[in-house]
């Protein structure tokens, strides 16, 4: 049945369907409340797996959320109440068209299958001592297929997980339909949290004897206690008391005379105390009403003042989004500012915090280190044995890849997140980086993927949960990290930005280290056993993790490599980013006063990671860089695929601009047969016999993050003064041509579907896999702001 048909559903389908929705049973977590956490970026839309919902950076505290849907008919009701972000759900585009970290923005929600349009301003208000006030103005328009009649329901909910006070004011709304809630936390202090009626709203009226016990025309109320592990599942829970009065209509008039759907998918009217609050609302047609949080310690939040900064938040980011990120030509018309601002704000507003345990497998089983032929099988065994155990909780602040499909967080995608973000809030990323760097053992391995208690794991394949302290992942923090010393050598800071960045390089100084040597002992490669000829005899490295088909460790799942896998295989890309990491390091060694003994180690590593990654992984005979393995007479051979890991040395900025191997990977790009296509750079070559095969995930698409660091470098290639001038103008020609298809097909696709995509079809352009991939495909945000050099070969505008 169409989530939009307004027939009628069976009443017996529907109980049966509401009878199956239990709360589930899952281990509660345990940890104190965090009161450090007080500051500009206390409070936010933290909760990016659902639609709206507002939380402060604590372990147990208030958490807030929405809930809504057409109750036009009861197969509506029944199917479309939207909660948590999902893939394919009836949404022509969702997500922040403006969105700061420290003031707010708006939130646009196009809801096809419910028929409605919702724009949610989410407004801070800073001051006091308990992390300042917000608000939230929730409005509803209609859609144009819509009934001007059309019936929406809503429910705001509140909970109090862990010590502290939460309840409803008074046991029924104000005069004003006025409903307010009261609490108080140690962290939080006293507030109220107030739920305005505007009188200009329509509101339902009697059509059902029904009516008389519970009338719609003001907000119902409903509380109850719920165990502290089941707060998470707040569709259920509303689920769960809405039954209850469904039941209790067919007892009292019957399958064949039951109230209206927006009469029955009601809560129960019992304000009282509990620890799980939540108002309803039903409106009729358009529709505005606020939600204000008001610390006792804060700036006083009203209607009227809600109004002037909702105007103000939009005024600022447009005023500082222009001098920021403002594009530049070709990119000047006002579509693709929409664009960037659209990418940046969703990126921004992705942002969550998250608490809880993780599944981790610390039997450290000799199979894991992986030095037998067969070692996957091997592993495989060891896995299947291990007692896995919960770590202890922690807690993670950061930007998520997809608030529907990846809502949590990921190692390797994070330092692609935070390129545009640290040109917007220094602050803001310091905190994310700092945060992830806490999560660090004492051996320097941090879980390429944070999958922070039950909620997290609900959205995750059972297989995926279990993390392993021998797997890494791209170390993609550390670029960064060069970023904050580039903008500290620049001189571009404030001396008191300055300072910040300065005491925070050097209090993360140690963990960088240790992560960096974490790399150097559990992913080494093996040189000396198979009479390898390189300038160094330790710097090689292999990732851990390796199944014949996938290397998940790498962040390249499913990219060719050996056959079979070998434990003397070299992976160019592992030894590209521990470059990358060394490289990082010895830039940031003299600015830590007791590092200055470091700094010859990594410079010298540095040169011998670069050296080896010639020796080892430069095909002369293919004219690329290559994997290697070890073949059936013990010889170490080359593995060639061309695509992303034949550019991994490029990408990672480790060859100089008068790099003798650097003309055959610039033909390798632009090569149409090979990489190149109308939309962005292949991951693979068409030529590879592999091309477009199997799960075809990193086998041809196009990703825009690795884009970006083709782009990144052509740019450094087009800029130096020490790039031949032949390289100059082939890197400067296909940066432009490059940076204008990437940009102009990932519009052409927002414009098209309404999001942004995990990666692109390069023989079409089609946005696939996950939609709303505001993760790391927002670096077009920073390719539109990218120098143009057209000018530079020639190009006009308009002729690519």
């Amino acid at each position: 049945m169409s989530p939009s048909s307004r027939g009628t559903m069976s009443l017996t389908t529907l109980i049966t369907t509401l009878l199956s929705l239990t709360l589930l049973s899952l281990h509660p977590t345990s940890a104190a409340a965090d009161s450090s956490s007080n500051d500009t970026f206390l409070w936010g839309p933290y909760r990016p797996n659902v639609y709206f919902g507002v939380k402060p950076r604590l372990h147990k505290s208030l958490t807030t959320g929405l809930l809504w849907a057409n109750v036009d008919n009861y197969a509506a009701a029944q199917n479309n109440f939207r909660y948590t972000c999902e893939q394919n759900e009836g949404m022509a585009g969702y997500g922040w068209e403006e969105y700061d970290a420290r003031n707010g923005g708006r939130q646009v929600i196009h809801d096809t299958g419910n028929q409605i349009d919702l724009t949610i301003d989410f407004i801070k208000f800073p001051g006091g001592q308990n992390g300042g006030s917000w608000g939230a103005r929730i409005k509803g328009v209609p859609r144009e297929d819509a009934s001007p009649s059309i019936v929406t329901t809503l429910v705001f909910y509140a909970s109090m997980e862990g010590l502290g006070e939460l309840g409803f004011s008074s046991e029924e709304p104000d005069s004003d339909g006025v409903v307010t809630m009261h609490g108080s936390t140690v962290e939080l202090g006293d507030f109220d949290l107030t739920f305005t009626d505007p009188k200009e709203n329509s509101l339902p009226y009697k059509t059902h004897p029904s009516w008389d016990s519970k009338p719609l025309d003001r907000p119902l109320m409903s509380s109850m206690n719920i165990p502290a592990e089941a707060m998470w599942q707040a569709k259920n829970v509303l689920f769960a008391n809405m039954k209850r009065g469904i039941d209790a209509y067919v007892q009292e008039y019957g399958q064949e005379n039951m109230p209206p759907p927006w009469q029955s998918f009601t809560i129960a009217q019992n304000p009282g105390p509990g620890n799980f609050h939540m108002v309803q609302k039903i409106y009729v047609g358009a529709f505005e009403f606020d939600v204000l949080f008001n610390s006792a310690s804060g700036p006083k939040v009203t209607s009227e003042s809600q109004t002037k900064a909702i105007a103000e938040t939009k005024t600022a980011f447009k005023s500082k989004f222009n001098k920021i990120f403002a594009p530049l030509a070709p990119f000047t018309k006002s579509k693709f500012t929409a664009l960037s601002e659209s990418l940046f704000s969703n990126l921004f507003g992705g942002i969550g915090y998250f608490y809880g345990d993780s599944l981790v497998d610390r039997s450290y089983a000799a199979e894991y280190d992986e030095d037998n032929e067969g070692f996957w099988e091997e592993a495989a065994e060891a896995r299947s044995r291990a007692q896995i155990q919960p770590d202890e909780p922690a807690e993670l602040f950061t930007s998520v890849p997809s608030r529907p499909f990846f809502p949590r967080g990921f190692l390797w995608d994070e330092g692609f997140h935070l390129i545009p973000i640290v040109e917007w809030d220094i602050d803001i990323t310091l905190e994310i980086v700092k945060s992830w760097f806490r999560l660090m053992d004492a051996d320097g391995w941090i879980a390429r993927e944070q999958i922070l208690g039950p909620e997290a794991r609900s959205k995750v394949p059972p297989e995926f949960q279990v993390q392993y302290p021998h797997y890494a992942n791209p170390p993609t923090l550390f670029l960064i990290i060069d970023t904050l010393i580039d903008k500290l050598n620049s001189g571009s800071l404030s001396a008191t930005e300055a300072a910040h960045v300065r005491t925070d390089l050097q209090t993360l100084y140690p963990l960088l280290k240790r992560q960096y040597h974490w790399f150097r002992k559990t992913q080494f490669g093996d040189i000396k056993s198979y009479d390898r000829e390189a300038f160094s005899s330790k710097e090689a490295y292999r990732w851990r993790g390796r199944t014949p088909q996938h290397i998940l460790t790498s962040g390249l799942d499913d990219y060719p490599r050996a056959q079979p896998p070998h434990p003397g295989e070299l992976h160019t890309d592992l030894i590209s980013w521990v470059g990358l990491m060394a490289s990082t390091l010895s830039r940031l060694a003299p600015l830590v006063p007791e590092a200055e003994d470091d700094v010859a180690d990594f410079t010298s590593q540095h040169k011998a990671i670069i050296r080896n990654i010639d020796d080892l992984h430069w095909s002369a005979t293919e004219k690329m860089y290559c994997d290697a393995t070890i073949d059936d007479y013990e010889d170490s051979i080359h593995v060639c695929h061309k695509g992303y890991i034949s550019l991994f040395p490029f990408m990672t900025g480790l060859l100089p601009p008068t790099h003798p191997n650097l003309p055959h990977i610039l033909s390798l790009i632009s090569s149409p047969t090979e990489l190149w296509s109308p939309y962005g750079i292949r991951s693979l070559a068409k030529s590879d016999p592999l091309y477009g095969t199997a799960e075809n995930y990193w086998r041809s698409p196009i990703w825009v993050n690795m884009n970006y660091l083709i782009l990144k470098n052509l740019l450094a290639l087009a800029q130096s003064n020490d790039t031949p001038k032949a390289v100059k103008t082939q890197a400067t020609s296909i940066y432009v041509e490059l940076r204008r298809n990437l940009v102009d097909n990932v519009y052409r696709q927002w414009e098209q579907t309404g999001f942004a995509w995990e990666q692109y079809n390069p023989e079409s352009g089609a946005g696939q896999r996950t939609q709303h991939f505001t993760g790391w495909t927002s670096l077009v945000v920073v390719i539109m702001r990218m120098p143009d050099l057209s000018a530079n070969v020639g190009i006009k505008h308009g002729e690519l």
